[in-house]
């Protein structure tokens, strides 16, 4: 992740079930789903303007971050997801592998 996004909070929006990261007073996010401690990233976005800096990057590992760090189990539904970990396989230790075909 670039430096300049390491201070930046993650928040998690359970009213519209997304994790979000305010940019340059744009934000990213992540669509997600959560069921019995396993979280299902659906979809990420990232407005037109930020394309291009990292930022999916950066949210894509700050929400992996948050789902370690809570003890979730990671279901890669999105395709930006699914590319992140392939590029960063140290990740997929978070994977449910029930569920998941990420190799």
């Amino acid at each position: 992740m670039k430096e300049e996004f390491s201070p930046l909070k993650l928040a998690k929006n359970t009213a519209n079930s997304r994790f979000e990261l305010l940019v340059e007073n744009q934000t990213a996010f992540i669509d997600y789903k959560e069921r019995n401690k396993k979280i299902y990233l659906i979809h990420t976005e990232v407005p037109s303007a930020l394309e291009g800096k990292g930022v999916s990057s950066a949210l894509i590992e700050k929400t992996l971050t948050y789902i370690e760090q809570y003890g979730y189990k990671l279901v890669a539904l999105c395709p930006a997801v699914v590319a992140f970990i392939r590029r960063h396989p140290e990740w997929k230790r978070l994977l449910d592998l029930e569920q998941s075909d990420i190799v």
